[in-house]
């Protein structure tokens, strides 16, 4: 790659580094926050709810603005707003405040994600070039999260507000770079007139209503009628998207390219590896600090390990798809979570750290193995005026089942630990279920690809 590649490659890495880090730092804060700010743990957890609710509502919405309306012009734009609203919650001394400022930034990150992704789609030839840039992407979104685990715990013992203030520096420096190095918008990308607006109003109020639902489970005992109301709500506007696109003459989102099998099967299979591991991840936290109380920083250091996959993505990955192919290096990072999942099953008490390292270490494994080339099979093949559309559909359904994972690990706390009788660690152990039901159901998705054939063509 020329020099102006790569220049262009690390600034839009550094993107995905800072939304890595900045949900990661935040993840780690949660108990101090809440302590903080006097809320309770399931208030607090509308922090990152918020986040999520509006990342998976806009990310579709965000990645076809990016193909209409210009990816240079939406990333920088929403840079800028993730910038602001991330120092906005530095400043929160009520807990709403602080909700409010993750929602916001969550959207920012939409837009902004996407537009990144399909840049780097749409500017690296598809093969072992794009391959090589998408492992490397991929590999620096996963250090930026092992990475803010450690330096969330450092900032955190120092003042929670930190967390919210140092990715405020890194986002101004990536916006100036963004400004010098990404190429300027192209004249196809710069046409406004046939956006869909009612294609656009419907997703996303359906993904909206859908993921706040989602949420809602994690309080099965408030307003199970409101729950299914909102559920009802979400399938019928999606329904009316569908109506809409398929009458639209400039639809937002073209129907067809969701036919591919492929497509559709990486999107699950990022879902429900995406899901177990937020899951994992929730639990892993709460369990260490709360059950062993261990300070943010030990927290941090002892899920560093993870960390492994910013070394292997970019290096070993690439070798590897390159010669099994990407269903079966992905099939192996599924499965390597799975064994993951089960080593940290008998946690006790007083269960030691190496005890915990395996889990630690094959985590790493498992994202260095799959996430990358998942990237890569949910764009691979899709024309160069739809890779926004399809960066958005993969972002969906990592933030979906990001959702899915934490309110289903949070409802079964509550329910198996002291809601329903138990203990604090019960609770944990039998939420520890979901995120190995959830690894095994990807595996099974991925391996029917494998016996399907392999990699499909796509519909042009």
């Amino acid at each position: 790659m020329s020099r102006r590649a790569w220049a262009m490659l690390i600034v839009l890495c550094g993107a995905i580094f800072l939304e890595g880090i900045d949900v990661a730092m935040l993840n780690v804060a949660l108990p101090t926050i809440r302590d903080d700010l006097g809320m309770s743990t399931g208030a607090v957890g509308w922090v990152m709810s918020a986040y999520v609710l509006a990342y998976a509502g806009f990310m579709l919405l965000g990645g076809r603005t990016a193909d209409l309306l210009g990816r240079r012009r939406m990333f920088v734009v929403w840079l800028t707003v993730f910038l602001v609203f991330s120092g906005l919650g530095g400043f929160a001394t009520e807990g709403w405040m602080l909700v409010v400022a993750r929602f916001v930034t969550g959207a920012a990150a939409a837009f902004m994600t996407p537009a990144g992704l399909s840049i780097i789609t749409t500017s690296f030839a598809e093969g072992p070039q794009r391959n090589r840039a998408l492992l490397v992407y991929a590999g620096t979104a996963a250090g930026g999260f092992s990475l803010g685990l450690v330096i969330g715990g450092l900032l955190t013992a120092i003042d929670w507000r930190l967390v919210f203030f140092v990715p405020v520096g890194m986002a101004a420096v990536i916006l100036v770079l963004a400004l010098v190095v990404l190429p300027r918008d192209g004249r196809r990308e710069r046409r406004t007139q046939s956006f869909d607006v009612a294609g656009a109003i419907s997703v996303s109020g359906a993904m909206l209503l859908l993921v706040y639902g989602v949420v809602r489970l994690e309080h099965p005992a408030r307003g199970p009628g409101w729950t299914v109301m909102v559920f009802v709500a979400g399938v019928v506007l999606l329904f009316a998207f569908v109506a809409v696109e398929r009458r639209s003459a400039a639809p937002l989102v073209r129907l067809g390219i969701l036919r591919s099998g492929a497509l559709v099967r990486a999107n699950l299979g990022a879902m429900l590896f995406a899901g177990s591991f937020f899951g994992f991840q929730f639990v892993a936290v709460f369990y260490l600090q709360e059950v062993r109380g261990w300070s943010t920083v030990e927290t941090s250091f002892a899920l560093l390990a993870a960390g492994v996959d910013a070394v292997l993505a970019p290096t070993v990955t690439p070798r590897l798809v390159e010669r099994f192919g990407n269903l079966r290096v992905i099939l192996g990072g599924m499965v390597s979570a799975a064994v993951a999942y089960l080593c940290f099953l008998p946690i006790d008490g007083d269960t030691t750290y190496p005890a915990m390292f395996p889990t630690m270490l094959l985590l790493g494994v498992a994202f260095a193995l799959a996430y990358g080339p998942l990237t890569i099979a949910a764009t691979d093949g899709i024309e160069e005026d739809e890779q926004g559309l399809a960066g958005g559909l993969l972002y969906t359904s990592f933030q979906f089942g990001a959702a899915v994972g934490l309110s289903a690990v949070t409802a079964v706390i509550a329910g198996a630990g002291t809601g329903g009788g138990g203990s604090e660690l019960d609770g944990f152990r039998a939420a520890l279920l979901v995120p190995v039901v959830g690894v095994v159901l990807g595996a099974t998705v991925t391996a029917f690809g494998l016996r399907s054939g392999g990699r499909e063509r796509r519909p042009g």
